[in-house]
């Protein structure tokens, strides 16, 4: 296998997202989350596109249980040992993983994507992952809402108080007890057989819509 197509799992990238993953779920669990639906919501009709920023996926996972009751679900992550580690921590709120990038796997990862939303499974994506830049959203999740027809909804989370580490994304660690917002915007759908020019446009309405719910500062 090319390394182009080598999938990374090692037993420490696991062992650390199991232990990630679990704290993660403990402090989610101290977290005074409030929930707004802006679309049809957890008992939707068929699956849909969640559009998450890389840095707030704490607070995200913990939300994602009642889109859980009415329908599996799965996490785009890299397939990389850092993907390893992240898909082993959403293991830990009940979903599952597709492994893939556009650097690594990227199409390979779509037609994964592609059969999940098939079988009736939401699909979850970092789009300014899984190496950045930060809230910039790259091309894959519209190319797979163009081509199944399946709607964006924008998975909007925001914190009262919380840590930054210094990685690309500034990963925010929410603090034990605070309070934080999750906001499930509207739908977003994409047009089939768009000219790049189309496509470009419409990749830039998601990464508008993605970045009014940040701070001015985060801008």
């Amino acid at each position: 296998m090319s390394k182009e197509n080598e999938v990374r799992a090692s037993w420490k990238a696991v062992a650390l997202g199991n232990v990630a993953g679990w704290f993660a779920v403990s402090l989610a669990k101290t977290l005074r989350m409030t929930i707004q639906y802006r679309c049809e919501g957890p008992s939707t009709k068929g699956p849909c596109i969640f559009a998450l920023y890389h840095n707030r996926m704490i607070g995200a996972a913990g939300a994602a249980a009642p889109w859980l009751v009415f329908r599996p679900g799965v996490v785009l992550t890299s397939a990389s040992d850092d993907g390893a580690t992240v898909a082993a921590a959403m293991q830990c709120f009940g979903l599952g993983s597709v492994r893939g990038s556009s650097s690594r796997r990227g199409a390979a990862a779509l037609v994964t994507l592609k059969k999940a939303i098939k079988t009736g499974q939401h699909v979850c994506i970092t789009p300014d992952g899984p190496r950045g830049p930060c809230y910039q959203i790259q091309p894959g999740i519209v190319k797979l809402a163009s081509v199944t027809g399946v709607p964006i909804i924008p998975f909007l989370v925001t914190y009262e108080r919380y840590w930054s580490l210094k990685s690309w994304d500034r990963f925010q660690i929410p603090k034990p007890f605070s309070q934080g917002k999750v906001t499930f915007g509207k739908e977003i759908r994409i047009p089939a057989k768009l000219t790049p020019e189309e496509f470009e446009i419409e990749r830039k309405k998601v990464e508008e819509i993605m970045r009014e719910s940040l701070n001015p500062a985060e801008r």
